[in-house]
């Protein structure tokens, strides 16, 4: 089935109580129906968030960015699937080896609404912290691609990259290859902790599957009306790549 304009939008509910996260999924209503949850509220509230939401019948992105021994991963794999979890992160820095270890998990448990998606280099960093403390000497754009291609190997469904390498990641990792990228700030917006970050235009047209879209909306006055606004100008994006 087609994708709507809406279905790009994910909603992180980024706050550290229960309650305040049901404040944004009841003004919001059907308008949005995928939300992120963090390891703020995660970790105060636990399964019980995603609960509620499945209660709700939202998908649950869990975005924890995993990363331990294959082992670990493994369980907590097995525990997402168990809660209903729709997408789950881990990071593309744990290794081939953990990230198998994650797909396998879904594949052993036959789940096929389980995606996978492995975190190349998080929004808020840039090349400066490859090479500095990472000591990596290579441009951004190849590092992604180089986590995105070993995440693809080891049978994840996608990554998260931000909206400058989706095209890059979707030209060698192929077109289904889930890309969702956060960091999106519509026009006249602050690009607060993000170092790289794009217009919900730009990032449809690029090619992103998903849209992670924070503070403009749950930060706004009217949380419906940005909403509106937003998904408005993804549905632009589409337009212009139809």
């Amino acid at each position: 089935m087609k994708k709507e304009a809406k279905d790009f939008l994910i909603v992180p509910l980024d706050v550290p109580l229960i309650e305040e996260g049901l404040v944004i999924v009841e003004e919001l209503g059907n308008l949005v129906s995928f939300y992120k949850v963090g390891l703020e509220l995660f970790t105060r509230a636990g399964p019980v968030i995603v609960e509620i939401l499945k209660k709700r019948e939202k998908k649950v992105f869990l975005d924890l960015k995993l990363h331990d021994i294959p082992n670990t991963i493994s369980g907590a794999v097995n525990a997402a699937i168990d809660m209903g979890v729709d997408m789950l992160t881990v990071h593309t820095l744990g290794g081939f080896e953990m990230m198998e270890a994650a797909q396998k998990a879904v594949w052993n448990k036959r789940k096929d609404g389980l995606v996978i998606l492995g975190v190349t280099i998080l929004t808020s960093l840039d090349e400066a912290f490859l090479e500095d403390v990472l000591g990596i000497e290579k441009s951004l754009n190849e590092e992604v691609l180089d986590l995105a291609s070993i995440a693809k190997s080891a049978g994840l469904g996608g990554v998260v990259a931000s909206a400058e390498e989706v095209s890059l990641i979707k030209e060698n990792c192929g077109k289904d290859f889930i890309v969702t990228t956060p960091g999106i700030r519509p026009k006249g917006t602050e690009k607060n902790d993000q170092k790289r970050s794009n217009t919900p235009f730009e990032a449809v047209v690029s090619g992103s599957d998903y849209l992670v879209v924070g503070r403009p909306i749950t930060k706004a006055k009217d949380m419906h009306k940005a909403a509106e606004a937003i998904i408005k100008e993804i549905g632009d994006g589409l337009q212009k790549t139809a």
